[in-house]
């Protein structure tokens, strides 16, 4: 199926200029980003025209490549403006767009003529025909929808042997087809398929129709009768119902416990077990979702899938599988899932809860300075550090524990702590200088 002279491409999320680097430092091969109007993200993305141009040049200088997302769905009040983004587009050395709608496609070919069209999942590519159809088309790359199973994969490689294929491998998903879904425009008037999705499906819910109490089908844990853990009866009640579909062919259960119900929730995708399998049947890239979560995040997937697929084919292979396994298992997460990739319907995260993990992001390591004589690392604040913390250093090349020695605030005057939520950097010295870009995780007691 794969040629095996071509090497696999990591392919990361770049939520902003900083998220790129780190993403680079830890190991992607490529990165995808763009503006906020174009790009299928508007929050939580600050990426200008300028630190676009600026990420193309730090991903070049890095022998890495960089794919512009323009993968909304246009309206025609958008067409003047995407005409003007693809004229400034020409003036920067991009190595490809992401493109969903088929009329982009058409103004990429005129105003980027010698530049790669990659097709977005959002165009739900599911089957040979269609991946024929977009290469006749001039699409050069097809981002596989997420619906897609392995053996598809496998036939569609067979079959269109020169397209490239890229394929999801980790992070959120959406529960309508292909991310294509309506829930926020038609809930809050903020289009998912323009950028701006408010997450409806991740919102907690709650039942106003009559219920009965009973014990849980979903999550046998929760049971009324067990008052253990409960301050009283009402706290532990399980409120339960059903819907049918109008056809009396499906029947859905639905349970509310005290915190509610979400019955929309996926949960997340985690192919760390079937990298070699997706390599195997030919795919050329592997995507990791995530332009809006942290560097941590990035930081730590990509190094993950990084060591994953430089082992494959490898004889340590499944114990480098196992050890990143756990390491994926210390980011916060909805619970994971293999998607569709097998075939099967993927789980859903009903109860709406978040992993428990062993660690907490603290703080990035920005550099390093002499304060009266010794050498102190540089320390950006995200969440909370004490002096007396058992601390992971976590870098490109791994993990390691840490002791700090000496914690100054911003104005150089020695404390026992120091928290995140502001702009303002903290010094800090520990048993060894750290390096520029390594992660500062604290043990959760």
């Amino acid at each position: 199926m794969r040629n095996k002279s071509k090497k696999i491409e990591l392919l990361a999320p770049a939520g902003n200029l900083e998220k790129l680097k780190y993403a680079i430092a830890y190991g992607a091969d490529a990165v995808y980003a763009g503006v906020p109007d174009f790009s299928l993200r508007v929050r939580i993305n600050n990426f200008t025209q300028e630190t676009l141009q600026e990420a193309v040049e730090y991903t070049h200088k890095h022998k890495k490549k960089i794919f512009v997302t323009l993968n909304i769905y246009a309206h025609n009040v958008h067409l003047d403006e995407i005409k003007k983004h693809l004229k400034f587009l020409k003036t920067l050395d991009i190595d490809g767009v992401i493109v969903a709608d088929p009329g982009i496609i058409m103004l990429v070919k005129k105003y980027l003529p010698k530049v790669e069209i990659h097709l977005s999942t959002q165009a739900n590519a599911t089957n040979i025909e269609a991946v024929k159809f977009w290469a006749k088309v001039g699409v050069k790359r097809i981002v596989l929808a997420r619906e897609v199973s392995l053996s598809e994969i496998r036939e569609i490689k067979k079959a269109v042997p020169k397209m490239e294929l890229e394929y999801f491998i980790h992070g959120a998903m959406c529960m309508s087809y292909s991310g294509r879904c309506i829930l926020s425009k038609w809930m809050s008037n903020r289009s998912a398929n323009l950028g701006d999705c408010t997450q409806p499906c991740r919102w907690l819910y709650g039942q106003k129709s009559e219920i009965l109490i009973s014990k849980s089908k979903i999550n046998p844990k929760l049971q009324i009768q067990n008052l253990k853990n409960c301050e009283g009866a009402d706290d532990c009640e399980v409120l339960t119902t059903s819907v049918m579909d109008n056809q009396n062919k499906f029947e859905v259960d639905l349970e509310e416990d005290r915190h509610g119900t979400y019955f929309f929730n996926s949960r997340d995708m985690n192919l760390s077990a079937h990298i070699q399998d997706l390599i195997d049947a030919g795919v050329d890239s592997l995507k990791i979702e995530g332009r809006a979560k942290s560097v941590y995040y990035v930081a730590v997937v990509v190094r993950s899938y990084r060591k994953i697929i430089d082992a494959s084919n490898k004889k340590n292979f499944k114990q480098v599988v196992r050890e990143q396994q756990k390491e994926l298992n210390m980011l916060s997460n909805r619970g994971y899932s293999k998607g569709f990739l097998l075939g099967s319907e993927p789980e859903h995260n009903f109860a709406g809860a978040l992993s428990e993990t062993p660690y907490k992001f603290a703080a990035q390591v920005e550099g390093k300075k002499k304060i009266a004589g010794k050498v102190l690392n540089i320390i950006f604040m995200h969440n909370e550090i004490f002096l007396q913390d058992n601390l992971e250093a976590i870098s490109p090349k791994g993990n390691e524990k840490i002791k700090i020695k000496k914690i100054l605030n911003p104005k150089l005057e020695e404390v026992l702590e120091a928290h995140g939520g502001h702009e303002k950097r903290f010094s800090m010295q520990f048993n060894k200088i750290l390096a520029e870009k390594t992660l500062l995780r604290r043990k959760l007691t």
